[in-house]
């Protein structure tokens, strides 16, 4: 079973799959599709919190080291935000993978992902073999 932590949203129990149940069928769909929703909602909240914290803490400081630490702030969230907006838009990408019935399989060789890699990272595209290659070759371009 998956620990909890690793789970994007809290609050969503980890996927409990029936003996014989066939894999990606309309409940583990279902469940996906709400992690994946509770996720985005999440972060758009984020991202609104962040907003109304720019505007309404935005001062202008005399003392240049406090407008410098200020500025490192807001660039660091925005940072944070930056990521946190590609993220949404892959759980954008994912939540269109299930409405055509194609999520759940691995882009590159085309078996299961898996339950568990699932629950663990629910915009996963490749099975743990293909993303473990992925991962080599990178290694290999950089040194």
């Amino acid at each position: 079973m998956t620990d909890k932590a690793t789970l994007p949203v809290r609050g969503i129990e980890p996927y409990a799959p029936k003996k014989g149940e066939e894999y990606m069928n309309e409940a583990q769909l279902a469940h996906f599709q709400a992690i994946l929703e509770a996720w985005k909602k999440q972060l758009q909240d984020e991202v609104e919190r962040t907003v109304s914290h720019m505007r309404d803490d935005a001062s202008h400081y005399a003392d240049p080291a406090d407008r410098a630490t200020q500025e490192e702030e807001f660039a660091l969230e925005l940072r944070t935000r930056d990521r946190e907006r590609k993220l949404i838009r892959k759980i954008d990408q994912t939540m269109d993978r299930i409405r055509m019935d194609d999520y759940g399989y691995c882009d590159q060789c085309g078996v299961e992902i898996g339950l568990r890699r699932l629950e663990a990272r629910p915009t996963a595209t490749l099975c743990v073999d293909c993303k473990t290659l992925e991962e080599l070759r990178e290694k290999q371009r950089v040194a």
